[in-house]
């Protein structure tokens, strides 16, 4: 018996198979409620006492050797499939990866950013709760301003000299503040007003202002400037600019830009003159640079600032601006691949 058990571990010790079916075979045969080790075990009261000690080390040593053999040709077949399953086969496709949604906002703002910043201008950012000083005395806003007005603004109750920017020109004070001339940037961020929300107005909304101060800085660079601009985000050349009124520039001007009346929609966009308003812009007034530490009589400059969401609803020809802040995964998901 003993010549039996020392032939079957040599057995084990020499099985070799990649076949899980075999495996399991072998397993069955030493292992298995019918399988050879039951067998000997239960052989173990019939042979002689002065044999069974040598018997059951043997028995033993046949369990141990059968037991490691199936664990070890088990991970290797194992390995084997997790390997072919990652890199067997390369031509098979992969995973589909689901692609997240670009807000139309973030969409627009990142736009306006490349558009300047090819030709020169940095970004500059500031807190979107501010004090009097940056939001309203800096820029020529005097005390009894209609633009300080309860209904129009967002103030602090506790504290009547801090408020919620009404615009990002609050921006472009501080970076005056700490920047001397040249000076070449845009201000993108959010700003609040209190207004009735509807389709065409939210208490708040985006805006990007942009400030250029050097020598000479003339109107004539400003016109350059938003005509450079347009053409680059609307594919539209035509551009004009009617006088207008800003405390903080002087001379002031809107500027309009020429849609056209190739359908319906421009006819209704622009109450059938083809033109419609973007942004106001002017030549910075000298009251502003002097308050901001920059001397006036050696540099002049020009500002512009428009509403991102304005442009957003123009752009994809959204009907009501409530929509871009709603959040609304059907709205948000048609934006996947513009731009």
């Amino acid at each position: 018996m003993i010549d039996q058990l020392k032939k079957h571990i040599a057995e084990v010790q020499d099985f070799n198979t990649e076949n899980p079916e075999a495996v399991e075979a072998f397993r069955i045969k030493y292992l298995g409620k019918k399988g050879l080790l039951n067998d000997f075990f239960k052989a173990l009261k019939d042979i002689p006492n002065e044999e069974k000690r040598a018997f059951g080390q043997h028995v033993n040593e046949l369990k141990v050797a059968a037991t490691d053999k199936i664990n070890e040709l088990r991970a290797r077949i194992e390995g084997n499939d997790l390997s072919e399953n990652q890199y067997g086969d390369l031509t098979r496709p992969g995973e589909p990866l689901e692609l997240g949604s670009r807000h139309p906002i973030s969409i627009v703002r990142n736009r306006i950013i490349d558009i300047f910043s090819s030709i020169g201008f940095t970004v500059s950012e500031g807190p979107e709760i501010e004090d009097d000083w940056h939001n309203f005395t800096a820029l020529n806003l005097p005390e009894y301003h209609p633009a300080r007005d309860m209904q129009d603004t967002f103030f602090i109750q506790t504290n009547p000299d801090i408020l919620l920017r009404t615009h990002t020109s609050s921006v472009q004070v501080r970076y005056m503040e700490n920047n001397q001339p040249p000076i070449r940037t845009i201000s993108p961020g959010r700003v609040y007003r209190n207004e009735a929300i509807s389709a065409r107005s939210h208490c708040f909304f985006h805006q990007v202002e942009g400030l250029y101060i050097d020598k000479n800085v003339s109107f004539a660079d400003l016109k350059q400037t938003l005509q450079y601009f347009t053409t680059a985000l609307f594919g539209k050349s035509k551009i004009r600019l009617r006088p207008s009124y800003f405390p903080f520039t002087e001379p002031s001007a809107e500027v309009d830009v020429y849609w056209g009346l190739e359908t319906e929609t421009d006819y209704r966009m622009t109450k059938g003159t083809g033109w419609l308003e973007i942004m106001g812009c002017g030549m910075v007034d000298p009251n502003v640079l002097d308050n901001c530490g920059i001397d006036s009589s050696e540099y002049s400059g020009f500002a512009f600032g428009m509403g991102i969401d304005r442009i957003a609803l123009l752009l994809y020809q959204i009907s009501d601006i409530r929509l871009l802040s709603e959040n609304d995964l059907r709205f948000l998901k048609q934006f996947k691949s513009v731009f």
